[in-house]
Formats: C-alpha cells, structure tokens, sequence
C-alpha cells in the first residue's frame, strides 16, 4: 500500500507528557510515526510529526477534531497538513521594500513557471511590514497586507492569521527585513525560504553585501536556505556567487548581486514544490529519485573553468602535467 505522509505540528508552552499524550493518541487510531523532532525556544515549545496515514482507522476530520480537543486541553496548537488535501500548493510572499525577488516569483507564477510540469502551485497573497509593495502586488491582482506598525515591526498574530486563513503550505520571504520569532517559525519549519545577500555562512545578518566590501572578499554571491530559530543559520538549499571588481562600492555589489537573489529563491521554491530536496541532520539533500533541473551552486561554465591539478600526490613536470612520484 502506499504511504499518505503527513504533518502533525505541535507549537505552545512546554509541559511534561505532552509528546507522549500527541503520540498515544496518534497510535490509539493506527497511525504509524515516520519522524518525530521537537524543540524549544525562548518558552516555545514545537513538536513536528511526520505519520503515514495510509492505514489510518478515523477519518480526516475525526483526527482533526480529537488533535483540536487535545490542544485546547493541553493550550497548544495542533495543525495536520494532509499533503492530497488539495491540488496546488500555496505559496505567501513576505515582502519589505525592494521588488526584485518577490517581482520574479510573481512573473513566473503568472508565466506558468513557478513550478515544475505536473506540480500546481499559486501565490494568494503578499504580505509586507511595510506598505511600500502594495502596488506590485496589485499589479498582479493580489491582495497585500500590511502587518507593521510603520516602523517596519510586525504584528506577528495577525501574520499567523492570515497565513492560516489563506491555508499556506510555503512561506518565501521576498527580500523580507525582519526576524520572525520561533511563534512564526514553530509552526512552518521546514516551509520557510529566506534568501540571504551573500554566502552563507559567511556575512549573516544586516548589510551583507556592505560586510562584503568591508573584508574585501574578491568573490561573494547570495543563499536561498530554510529559515531556523537561528539567524541565518538555516539548512542551505542553493547559491550563487559573482566577482567583485576592484574599487567596487555597496552599491554595485548589490547590482551584480540582487539578479543572483531573484534566481536563487525562485529556484529553490521550485526544489521544494516538487519534493525534490529533504532536511537531514540539519543540511539540504537532494532525494535519490528526483529530477532536479536547478542551479544548486556554481554554473556549468564556472565549473568548467576550476582547475583540477595539482592533486596531492600527483606533483607537476615542468609542462604543467603530473608525474610518478619517485620511491
């Protein structure tokens, strides 16, 4: 029979017995654990259960309801994500101020290409913490909310609304200018896509690319990878790098990078649509099975140019080719 993946998740304060009152319940119903990982931050406590629902003996929505009634008796917050529930996979863009990253996500969705052939996904909403966007998104007939307070600070409750009424399966932060605590994180990790100016994990954090110009790094480049609890420290999916011509300011690194930022997230939105990559021990893997049409580092033409010699053990002639060691 073939297995129905699902995910359980379970964000709230942390109390003794709660894993073990999540998981009988889920055994009670013959339910069989894939994978259970927890974790707890500044007092949150998150619980992610992947199940094989396959031989399940309740239907969707009794589970739903006894998960909902444990969670209000215990105060946490029970979701469970069954992957058939619907067709396409919806994506909702968090925004700031600049238009490149989130303008080439909504350009392929209205191109037909944010996903690969066979996979369905849409965009239904942008979401900004500051409402300096509203136009693009209206540009591509989509409803924007601000959740900021004008001074770029988020009401994270009403985030979690929204992503919860508009049913999010992936979060992508478009160029989004602030950390999202671990009541944000908690309950979509896994799901959260943050591209980053520079080459994690080199220059995390604020003005990357004005670290970069700072150490004067020759080459520096951008990184799409999962957004953590921990600041920029999130499994890495894919990244790119460019050369920074000598007497180079910010401003120009940030020219020859921001093309690098758009192409990277769009490409890693797509890995993750089509179940091509899988979190492991904290580092991105791509599945054995999967069709993977991306860029993950450097390009075909870059790669090419590497040189491959000298190779410990194989010293060089004089004609630049390796030869026999001597005894």
């Amino acid at each position: 029979m073939t297995r129905e993946l699902t995910e359980i998740t379970v964000v709230g304060g942390d109390k003794t017995g709660l894993i073990a009152r999540v998981t009988s319940l889920l055994f009670e119903r013959g339910i069989n654990i894939e994978d259970l990982d927890q974790a707890v931050r500044e007092g949150v406590f998150r619980m992610t259960t992947r199940v094989d629902a396959s031989e399940m003996e309740t239907s969707r929505g009794e589970l739903r309801r006894a998960l909902a009634e444990l969670g209000r008796e215990l105060d946490v917050d029970i979701q469970v994500r069954f992957p058939s529930d619907r067709d396409a996979r919806r994506i909702a863009l968090l925004v700031t101020k600049e238009t490149h990253a989130p303008e080439a996500l909504l350009e392929a969705e209205a191109n037909g290409d944010l996903a690969d052939d066979g996979e369905e996904a849409e965009i239904p909403v942008v979401i900004g913490n500051r409402g300096d966007l509203r136009s693009l998104a209206e540009r591509y007939d989509k409803p924007f909310y601000d959740v900021g307070d004008g001074n770029g600070n988020t009401d994270e409750e009403r985030l979690l609304d929204l992503l919860a009424e508009y049913d999010v399966d992936l979060i992508a932060l478009a160029r989004y200018m602030r950390i999202l605590s671990p009541e944000v994180v908690f309950r979509y990790e896994g799901r959260i896509i943050n591209v980053h100016p520079s080459l994690l994990p080199a220059f995390p954090g604020a003005e990357a690319y004005r670290q970069a110009k700072d150490a004067g790094v020759r080459v520096a480049g951008v990184t799409a990878h999962y957004v953590t609890t921990d600041l920029d420290q999130g499994p890495v999916i894919a990244q790119r790098a460019f050369d920074i011509p000598a007497g180079s300011d910010v401003a120009e690194i940030k020219r020859r990078g921001q093309p690098l930022e758009a192409d990277v997230l769009l490409d890693a939105v797509r890995l993750h649509l089509a179940d091509a990559i899988a979190i492991h021990r904290g580092t991105v893997h791509v599945r054995e099975d999967a069709d993977v049409d991306a860029q993950l580092g450097l390009s075909e033409a870059a790669i090419d140019a590497n040189p491959d010699e000298p190779v410990d053990g194989e010293p060089l002639s004089r004609s630049g080719t390796p030869t026999a060691e001597s005894d």
